[in-house]
């Protein structure tokens, strides 16, 4: 703690030690008032006067100042009045202050022997904010890509249109990089800055290639520590400087422009303004309203496998700018199946190196998933269905959150944070048991097996390699003899019949999440758990949900059928799944009268019937983050992966969506309730 320096103006004061302070309990309260008055304070010190009147002034008063409301039980230091004047009253000046910015004040009452008779409630008393060094244009050392282009021969080239131009304050020359992806330009400013301010201009002819871009700063020369400082959302005018505030309170040394992808690095001029200073991280720099999740790979490689993990930095940026999760040596690679091999905007997992629950999430884990949602042009169906899966009270729904995803200064779009489907702790609850999946893609798998009825099925839990024969061997026999239990003339029997293998419960619940939803997928791809070895098949938890809600052509229109979607749309890979669904419905009385309740609990009392409402919600939440992502991925006019038609806006694609929801829940209550 810094020593505190008094100035006196009308009474001498002193820094000393406390003793005794805690108030006897018979202590009698003088006559006397304590106050403090008069403040006035910069960011260096705290100028009050000290009061104390009454009538017994025949004692000593003390002044105390500490750093937090209760701080005073175990102070050491005080502002110490020995003998009070006949008003009482003392102006003091506290200097030094370090960098808090309130104090608490606290007034004691002695005796001639020193023994203390009354102490007065604390008094806080703030400080005026630090004041800020006036900002100024940065200048520094330029840094960026090695190459640019020389467009009389389209060659490389490092004396034309070199980066040391977007300095020059000419908006005729310009830097133009030779590659289209991962190109940059900026300034080493020699020490840290915080930046206040950036301009920009584009090359001319050119406005539209600075939309999109990031600009970023650093504190490792291989920006492996950046963030974001600003987004450029729009095309700017040629030939003149677009200034815009930043909001960041970090300090930095490094600080560039990213051009957007595909787009080569063409800017006229660039400009940095700012103050010399550490900075802090009291606000950081979100791309729009939802969280802005940062990944910086090794050397910025691209993701290019969903095998081999990259060693990542990897930010997370949320509640305004106020909250941050850094983590070093995240592994990250590419996830999913037609997601991953089929669209641009590719999917990730994320492997934390030690446990974590980002954006209050639920489960503290390693893996967590960066879910896409190209074909998905509400780009929330998931987040939907997710919701449908709490209202009808499944044991497991994974947690997510809508984010806005860099990578490597590279804006990506929007995207879903969300659990990894996995056997632990908050998650699918079978982490001593088996996690498996009937899945379609089975056959791109090793850790996986086929079922006497041909059925394919990948093994998530245990993982291979901790996967002994002998687990092997017993789910895939459970399986089976599940399998054959429904096909049975007795399966219906409480005893020996499918129960014995199968919580019908949660396969109803399941089965209504996705039904209702309309997932082509529903029986395709499913996901299993048992959570031990003498225990039952519990069916979850509900995932894969971005062609529900007529998104696809091969269940469009959804609400045209006459019965439940898993009769309806069936998938050769799911047949035996698809006639054990058709039995445990159509013919088990007991589970017919339990897939009613399940449905009414959900509809009438669960909150079901304000979906639509919850639709209208979500949209505007992701507002902002889509206009953003439609610019990046430009597909609302185009029809992708399976979907049945393209509307031309988000607007158009949500209410869409919304309209069979409202038509769903009227027709699934029907056939509900009354298909026999």
């Amino acid at each position: 703690m810094k020593r505190f320096f008094l100035l006196l103006t009308s009474a001498t004061l002193a820094v000393c030690g406390c003793k005794d302070i805690h108030e006897p309990e018979d202590a009698k309260k003088p006559d006397i008032t304590l106050t403090i008055g008069n403040v006035r304070s910069t960011s260096e010190s705290i100028t009050l006067t000290l009061s104390a009147k009454g009538e017994d002034l025949d004692i000593y008063t003390r002044w105390g100042v500490t750093y937090s409301e209760t701080a005073y039980k175990t102070m050491g230091r005080a502002i110490s009045v020995d003998g009070t004047p006949s008003d009482g009253s003392h102006e003091v000046t506290v200097e030094g202050l370090p960098s808090e910015t309130q104090y608490y004040f606290w007034g004691w009452a002695y005796d001639r022997e020193g023994n203390r008779i009354w102490t007065k409630d604390s008094t806080k008393v703030s400080t005026a904010e630090k004041p800020k060094p006036m900002p100024a244009k940065l200048s520094g050392t330029v840094i960026g890509s090695v190459y640019s282009v020389d467009y009389s021969n389209s060659q490389k080239s490092t004396t034309v249109n070199i980066k040391t131009n977007v300095f020059d304050g000419n908006y005729d020359t310009y830097f133009a990089s030779y590659d289209r992806s991962g190109t940059w330009v900026g300034l080493d400013l020699g020490k840290k800055h915080v930046i206040t301010k950036v301009g920009y201009s584009p090359r001319i002819t050119q406005p539209g290639r600075v939309e999109l871009a990031m600009i970023e700063g650093a504190n490792k020369p291989d920006f492996s520590d950046a963030i974001p400082i600003h987004m450029i959302k729009r095309p700017a005018p040629e030939r003149q400087m677009t200034y815009e505030d930043t909001y960041c309170s970090r300090g930095f040394r490094y600080v560039r422009y990213v051009s957007p992808n595909d787009v080569r690095c063409n800017l006229a001029e660039l400009e940095f303004h700012g103050y010399a200073d550490e900075g802090d991280d009291s606000r950081l720099y979100q791309i729009t309203n939802l969280p802005t999740v940062i990944i910086n790979t090794a050397n910025a490689q691209e993701i290019v496998s969903k095998e081999n993990e990259i060693s990542s930095n990897v930010y997370i940026i949320s509640e305004n700018g106020t909250n941050l999760l850094a983590t070093s040596e995240t592994g990250v690679r590419g996830r999913g199946n037609a997601s991953w091999d089929q669209f641009p905007k590719k999917p990730y997992r994320l492997k934390f190196d030690k446990k974590q629950s980002p954006l209050d999430a639920p489960a503290s884990a390693k893996k967590w998933t960066l879910i896409s949602n190209y074909s998905d042009k509400t780009l929330m169906r998931n987040i939907i269905a997710f919701k449908v899966s709490r209202l009808f009270g499944a044991a497991f729904t994974p947690y997510c959150r809508p984010v806005d995803l860099i990578v490597n200064g590279e804006y990506r779009g929007c995207y879903q944070l969300c659990d990894q489907v996995e056997a632990a702790k908050d998650r699918v609850p079978a982490k001593d048991g088996y996690l498996i999946e009937i899945d379609a893609y089975a056959w791109k798998e090793t850790h996986c097996f086929w079922s006497w009825k041909g059925t394919p099925v990948t093994i998530k839990h245990p993982d291979e390699e901790d996967c002994t024969q002998a687990q092997r061997s017993h789910i895939e026999n459970f399986f089976n003899q599940m399998e054959s239990a429904a096909h049975r003339s007795d399966f219906a029997d409480p005893d020996n019949g499918l129960r014995k293998y199968l919580d019908i419960e949660s396969f109803l619940r399941n089965l209504l999440i996705g039904d209702f939803c309309g997932n082509t997928d529903l029986l395709w791809s499913v996901y299993m758990y048992k959570d031990a070895e003498d225990g039952v098949l519990y069916t979850g938890p509900t995932w894969d949900h971005d062609l529900s809600f007529d998104n696809d052509y091969r269940s469009y229109p959804i609400n045209a059928n006459n019965d439940f979607i898993y009769i309806t749309v069936p998938s050769p890979a799911s047949d035996a799944v698809r006639e054990m669904t058709d039995r445990i419905v159509k013919k088990d009385p007991e589970a017919r009268k339990m897939l009613a309740e399940i449905w009414e609990e959900a509809y009438e009392k669960g909150g079901l019937k304000d979906l639509p409402a919850y639709v209208d919600e979500t949209a505007a939440l992701l507002h902002e983050s889509q206009e953003l992502n439609f610019k990046r991925w430009k597909i609302l006019d185009y029809k992708v992966h399976m979907n049945f038609q393209a509307l031309g806006s988000y607007d158009a694609e949500v209410q869409f969506m919304k309209n069979t929801i409202k038509e769903r829940l009227v027709k699934f209550d029907g056939y509900v309730k009354n298909n026999d």
